[in-house]
């Protein structure tokens, strides 16, 4: 089960006797690949004991708001940054009320407030707690903030009273921790996504090429498959892992690339230029290893095809969206390039800085098109994928159905 490979979950646990449930929900979701962080308030330790969770999680399990090994690096921003969801399970009503007014006075309720990833609860409380005015009203201002509801449920109680308020079984909230990353949003529609360096020879052992690891185009194949789309990977040269789901074709020169896409394009809806393609190639290609004889060598370079741009001038083509790696003057140079192509979207970003791009594991985008733009902030590149998928699907839907707002 691989369902949620290389997704962050950070599970907070509240006081409530269905904490011992966490046990089980740790459990389900490292089977499906997760990587899982444990943080309890205070009150969850007098129902399931910290060992238990660190040793099924793998993680030394996060309690104290005040530790001076965690605060260094300000650990609770940290945290609310490392997570692709967090999911609170099982949600007190007293933690409920904490949130909805906004308090922050324990790790848990500190770090909801300074996430920027979605946040589900899974209440669990007697049923004349949950069907309390307070906290109904509690809930409807939670979800009017976009944090998602999942439960309670209705049955027996530990109380036993029988009613609302049960938290959902551990296999109910992996179902719906998996639904979370897939949305089905682009279901039916063909992403033909480029990655990765292309490598120009110029004899048998060298070439030239670039900087590209290849990790946003692949994390983007990963989050257009999460939407529902089917995906086409057409990749230079990388030691990446295909991600599921995904048709992996691998090519090694701007040329085969070229030919590839010009192969798939067709069937094709959308398509995203992330590979940094070489702009240029040496004209000839020596047949043997070039020797070291001389102090000079020469070498003459013809122009590579623009891939990006033959696509977007196409008879139909798809919704195009291209990528600017600047190291200067990063929406000048994105604004013209977009305009110049012809493209749908750029999505442009600074390299050789501590910006992020080549060689790392994060990044920030700047997101262009025709009368608008989006900044898409540092963020590790699987993040940031699904923002950037997100907002292509929004655009994408925009110019497909126009409306008078779009």
């Amino acid at each position: 089960m691989f369902e949620l490979k290389e997704k962050r979950i950070l599970l907070g646990i509240t006081g409530g006797i269905a904490a011992y449930k966490a046990a089980e929900l740790v459990r389900l979701l490292r089977r499906s690949n997760a990587e899982v962080q444990v943080v309890m308030t205070q009150a969850a330790t007098e129902f399931i004991t910290p060992l238990t969770l660190q040793t099924l999680s793998g993680r030394r399990v996060r309690q104290a708001f005040f530790d001076p090994n965690d605060e260094a690096s300000i650990g609770h921003i940290d945290l609310a940054r490392w997570a692709d969801l967090i999911l609170i399970a099982p949600t007190s009503a007293d933690f409920m009320a904490r949130l909805a007014h906004g308090l922050a006075n324990d790790l848990l309720s500190t770090l909801c407030l300074a996430a920027t990833a979605p946040i589900a609860l899974a209440p669990a409380m007697n049923q004349q707690m949950w069907l309390n005015p307070a906290t109904q009203a509690n809930a409807k201002l939670l979800q009017a903030r976009g944090i998602k509801l999942w439960g309670p449920g209705d049955g027996e109680q530990a109380c036993g009273e029988t009613g609302p308020g049960r938290m959902l079984e551990p296999a109910e909230l992996l179902a719906q921790t998996i639904k979370q990353f897939n949305s089905q949003l682009l279901a039916g529609q063909c992403v033909l996504l480029t990655a990765g360096p292309t490598q120009e020879p110029i004899d048998p052992v060298r070439f030239i090429g670039n900087r590209s690891s290849g990790k946003m185009g692949f994390a983007l194949a990963q989050a257009f498959v999460e939407a529902g789309a089917q995906v086409y990977l057409i990749s230079g040269p990388v030691a990446l892992a295909t991600p599921t789901g995904v048709t992996r074709i691998d090519v090694g020169t701007a040329i085969e690339m070229q030919q590839r896409v010009t192969e798939h394009i067709n069937r094709c809806d959308i398509f995203v230029a992330c590979a940094a393609v070489a702009d240029y190639r040496p004209k000839a290609t020596a047949a043997q290893k070039i020797k070291k004889s001389r102090e000079q060598l020469d070498l003459i370079l013809t122009r590579n095809p623009d891939i990006l741009a033959e696509v977007a001038a196409s008879t139909v083509p798809p919704f195009t969206v291209g990528f600017a790696a600047e190291t200067e003057q990063l929406i000048k140079h994105a604004e013209e390039k977009r305009r110049l192509k012809r493209v749908d979207m750029i999505a442009a970003n600074l390299v050789g800085a501590e910006q992020g791009g080549f060689e790392r594991d994060e990044n920030a985008l700047t997101v262009l098109w025709e009368g608008g733009s989006k900044n898409l902030p540092m963020a590790r590149k699987e993040k940031l994928a699904q923002s950037l998928v997100a907002t292509i699907t929004e655009r994408y839907h925009a110019e497909k159905h126009p409306t008078k707002d779009s």
